[in-house]
């Protein structure tokens, strides 16, 4: 069997970043599917820096679909299949990349929709090992940033954190500790990355507001620019 033509459906966040990574081992990732959630409450799609996918993918060579959603219960489901038949259209695509780890909600829904587009849905990271994943993304240099805290005992001090060795080991004691999932799916946090092993530029934050409240807060790019990699950057 030959290379497929996928998408990815991109948030912005560690998980669907991963699974590009994952995906583009063995098909071609021809394009992005960005879905920009009115509703910051959104059962589907991340939302926290969602409308910033689009220079990752712009930092890997490849277009992408924004689509707008009001966000709105099972609603938000017919923007994602407009969606994907632009890529489908547009691109040739075969298949949807997601970053679905834990959750049954989300999973069951896109292949509803992959099945009754005729499409491959893969979800490269079902059901992994969520420490060993976390300490690969740390060792093959993906840049990934804390930009949203929903829950104890994650508070302020964790927004604008890059992830690293240190950071991974407090995470690792809160899931053990207070049973938070150790990958943030059970949406305790959010992440955006602004680099990769197979990103062409590199983004850089420039400014960012942050807001929190109660163990919620939410740090918003509010300017990042695209640079060069240096060649000796690994």
């Amino acid at each position: 069997m030959g290379t497929m033509r996928l998408c990815i459906l991109l948030s912005g966040g560690k998980d669907s970043l991963f699974a590009w990574y994952r995906a583009q081992m063995t098909d071609q990732v021809v394009c992005s599917v960005s879905i920009v959630s009115a509703n910051a409450e959104s059962y589907m799609f991340h939302t926290p820096n969602s409308t910033l996918a689009a220079m990752q993918a712009e930092a890997a060579g490849i277009p992408c679909i924004i689509q707008e959603t009001k966000g709105i219960k099972e609603k938000e489901l017919d923007d994602l299949t407009a969606a994907l038949k632009n890529a489908i259209e547009w691109y040739n695509v075969e298949g949807v990349v997601t970053g679905a780890i834990l959750s049954v909600y989300q999973a069951t829904r896109i292949q509803k929709i992959c099945n009754e587009l005729g499409i491959w849905c893969f979800n490269p990271l079902w059901q992994i090992d969520q420490e060993a994943y976390l300490h690969e993304l740390i060792r093959l240099g993906f840049s990934v940033y804390i930009t949203g805290v929903f829950g104890y005992p994650l508070d302020e001090k964790w927004l604008g954190r890059e992830l690293d060795i240190y950071l991974l080991k407090a995470l690792i004691t809160c899931a053990q500790r207070y049973r938070i999932t150790l990958c943030g799916e059970g949406g305790e946090y959010e992440t955006f990355v602004t680099d990769a092993p197979f990103f062409k530029k590199r983004i850089v934050i420039k400014s960012a507001d942050m807001t929190y409240h109660n163990y919620h807060g939410i740090y918003q790019i509010t300017r990042a620019c695209l640079e060069e990699k240096d060649r000796c950057y690994r």
